[in-house]
């Protein structure tokens, strides 16, 4: 172990209980304009590409970007709702947020949104947390320290094959897993889950074994997955690309192509399944 990895990790551990005081402090600022199963009581608006935005959305990123940059005062921050600073890219650490992730969730009144944070560290999530604050779900993981739901151990599922697998995420893409694996083979029968609005959580339950494979269209950003990218790998799982390479965070563009959220030992027959050609 490196002293850079040692230092890491230490910090990691002592920022942990600070890191879920603050989400879970923040969650008060967006759960009371939260109606389940109905329109949310927050002020809406559209940012530049059409996509809604809320004023829990904004407080939430206000209150998260002062707490946690006087936890960690030498970190950079990148967030989905602030504007993006290049000083990240030289940053050592680096705090990776959405305040909201599944914003459409928040505002339908469907209760599957999240808070989502990571700590970057070299480049590396070292500290992640996605907080689920209409259902009570907060998944947490420390790089090396393993990954819980509400402080309980959480595994990824034992799942080797398409067989019988959960699977979530855009329909083209499950059409074409099922297609391709179809060439290779018999053609699976899988159960597909309803998906998950908010990203974070659809790969946390990954983590928690409850989908075997979760399918990620192109275009995330980092602060949809780098929590949650940690939780699963912590839990024994992998996000990667198609080509099987592991995402990269804190690029000058944090943008991703398309993934798959998978047990180690569902990545192989998922990704022939979907490979092009």
């Amino acid at each position: 172990m490196t002293d850079t990895t040692s230092s890491a990790g230490a910090r990691a551990e002592a920022l942990a209980p600070l890191m879920r005081e603050a989400v879970r402090e923040a969650a008060g600022f967006a759960l009371p304009l939260f109606e389940r199963g109905g329109q949310t009581r927050a002020r809406v608006w559209s940012k530049a590409g059409g996509s809604p935005v809320t004023e829990a959305d904004v407080a939430v990123d206000t209150f998260l970007k002062v707490r946690l940059s006087e936890l960690e005062p030498g970190a950079a921050w990148l967030s989905e709702e602030t504007i993006d600073d290049p000083v990240r890219l030289g940053a050592e650490r680096v705090w990776i947020v959405d305040p909201i992730d599944g914003t459409r969730a928040f505002l339908s009144g469907h209760p599957d949104w999240s808070i989502a944070v990571a700590l970057l560290w070299a480049g590396q999530p070292v500290l992640g947390a996605v907080f689920a604050p209409a259902t009570g779900h907060y998944y947490e993981a420390l790089a090396g320290r393993g990954a819980t739901l509400n402080g309980a151990p959480i595994t990824v599922s034992d799942r080797s094959a398409l067989e019988a697998a959960r699977v979530t995420g855009p329909k083209p893409m499950q059409e074409r897993l099922l297609a391709g694996a179809a060439r290779l083979g018999p053609r699976p029968t899988v159960t597909t889950v309803e998906r998950v609005p908010s990203l974070a959580l659809r790969l946390a339950r990954v983590a928690e074994g409850v989908i075997d494979l979760g399918l990620v269209s192109k275009d995330s950003r980092d602060w949809d997955l780098a929590a949650a990218d940690l939780i699963l790998r912590e839990a024994g799982g992998v996000v990667c690309d198609l080509d099987g390479e592991p995402a990269v965070y804190n690029r000058p563009e944090p943008r991703h192509g398309e993934l798959i959220a998978t047990p180690r030992a569902l990545r192989e027959p998922a990704l022939r399944a979907l490979a092009r050609g």
